[in-house]
């Protein structure tokens, strides 16, 4: 279990995160989103131990991942910008890590060969892609209780996302253990996330079952051959209002089959309902019911 309790970070003068707090239990594949500079790079680094929390703490199994080094050993993270010394090799990184964590010498070689890595070739003459590919070989291998991932799928050719897709299941699968994903990419996160948190100014707003909020906010279409009385649409959530026309679309939070026969009471020339995908759940849950006028 991943427990964040009030958490504050702070640089100089600029508040990152604020009263953020957060639980993830075993076995879940978290996507953490939120527009840039938000806090999710700061944020991963707190749960890392990597950053010291001004105030509140981060508990991973009970311990606190900055004041504990045992506890860190569980914990494995992939950095947006990875750094490498420059003569390192995936060779010499291997008896780097192998000297801090506990190696799968069966899962490493697999996963070298699914990536196609040259062992002793300079790491600094790697791609962007391939530089993040050389820290998931060690993620994948070292098989670690909590892994954090940011931007995990920046630079990596479909092959490679598809494998790297594949592994992460079997490994979440395989192991009690945590996953979290921060990536621009809301299409990435949602084929493979389990829930989500939106990170907003300092805090995480919403999160949840991925699948249950998507199923509780949901797009209407309506069509209606004369002018209807607008304020009944005043007594749903709405999260966005948009009018086309005769034509009506709504987004609403909330019991979809409940809303869909409320709004047949105004007995409209079409009703359609739609489901949104994750990018959409995003913007609409971001905005905060924010809605374009009629």
């Amino acid at each position: 279990m991943l427990k964040i309790s009030n958490i504050y970070k702070s640089f100089a003068d600029k508040q990152v995160l604020k009263d953020l707090s957060l639980e993830i239990g075993e076995g879940s594949i978290f996507g953490l989103v939120g527009v840039n500079g938000a806090g999710k790079s700061t944020l991963l680094r707190c749960i890392a131990g990597i950053y010291r929390c001004d105030n509140g703490a981060v508990l991973f199994d009970g311990e606190n991942t900055y004041q504990n080094e045992t506890i860190r050993r569980d914990i494995f993270f992939v950095n947006d910008d990875p750094y490498f010394p420059p003569t390192a090799t995936i060779r010499t990184l291997k008896e780097f890590y192998a000297s801090y964590y506990a190696l799968d010498e069966e899962a490493y070689p697999k996963t070298l060969k699914m990536f196609g890595l040259d062992e002793n070739k300079p790491i600094s003459s790697f791609s962007k892609g391939m530089k993040r590919q050389a820290l998931l070989l060690f993620a994948l291998s070292i098989k670690p209780k909590l892994l954090l991932l940011d931007e995990a799928f920046d630079g990596l050719d479909p092959i490679v996302r598809y494998d790297l897709r594949k592994c992460l299941y079997e490994f979440i699968e395989d192991n009690e253990a945590i996953i979290i994903i921060s990536s621009h990419n809301l299409k990435e996160l949602e084929d493979i996330c389990d829930s989500y948190g939106i990170l907003e100014d300092g805090r995480i707003s919403t999160y949840g079952d991925l699948l249950e909020s998507k199923a509780n906010i949901n797009k209407y279409q309506l069509a209606f051959k004369d002018e209807i009385d607008e304020s009944f649409f005043d007594q749903f959530e709405l999260l966005h209002k948009a009018k086309e026309g005769s034509v009506y679309s709504l987004v609403i939070k909330g019991d979809r089959d409940e809303i869909s026969t409320k709004l047949a009471e105004l007995h409209p020339l079409i009703l359609d309902t739609l489901s949104v995908n994750f990018e959409e759940l995003f913007i609409y849950e971001h905005e905060g019911g924010k809605q374009d006028a009629f």
